[in-house]
């Protein structure tokens, strides 16, 4: 594809039509709108927790999607912080200790609303889409839709479907790792330390 021809919401439509046909994802349905909840979510999110580079992390951000929803288990129930953006306050978030908060519903039960991510070491973005590089193309708008652009390292998931070796579009923002049910992947390209 040549990258001047294909635009962002072209190749989300692409990805997000090709994980329908291979029945690559689960709830919500369709993917269409959203950073799609992959199969092999959880096995992705253990790959990125466990990963040298990141492991050390013990707070970090991390989006509300539902393709995240097994980090964010997973994270809290090894005693890591949460901060995941707040669905209904703008700029604030939920921090959060309790395996409980994992959840979306539950946030506001067990989370504590707070303006900044105090002490956030490291981010994790879903995505649509990603390449070998390290470029990350999000749902196109929402929270994280560009990067956080806070000076932290940033990450994200994939299912090998949605990755490539190199978008054919612009990118909304860079990762430092993308994990994969399989294997991580430390893009060749890394995003300019801030």
């Amino acid at each position: 594809m040549n990258s001047e021809k294909v635009t962002p919401g072209a190749h989300r439509t692409a990805i997000w039509d090709l994980l329908t046909r291979t029945r690559l994802c689960s709830f919500p349905f369709p993917p269409h709108g959203h950073c799609p909840n992959f199969t092999g979510a959880r096995d992705a999110a253990r790959q990125l927790l466990t990963h040298p580079e990141f492991a050390p992390n013990r707070t970090l951000i991390v989006g509300p999607e539902r393709a995240l929803l097994p980090l964010r288990k997973l994270a809290l129930e090894s005693g890591l912080t949460l901060y995941v953006p707040h669905q209904k306050k703008e700029g604030w978030y939920w921090k959060l200790t309790d395996p409980a908060g994992a959840r979306l519903s539950l946030m506001p039960t067990v989370g504590e609303p707070k303006l900044k991510p105090d002490g956030a070491q490291a981010v994790v973005l879903a995505c649509v889409a990603a390449d070998r590089q390290g470029h990350r193309l999000g749902k196109g708008f929402g929270w994280g839709a560009r990067g956080l652009n806070l000076g932290l390292p940033e990450y994200t998931l994939a299912h090998p479907i949605m990755l490539q070796e190199q978008l054919p579009c612009p990118a909304d923002s860079a990762v430092n790792l993308i994990a994969t049910p399989h294997e991580v992947i430390g893009p060749a390209h890394r995003p300019p330390p801030e």
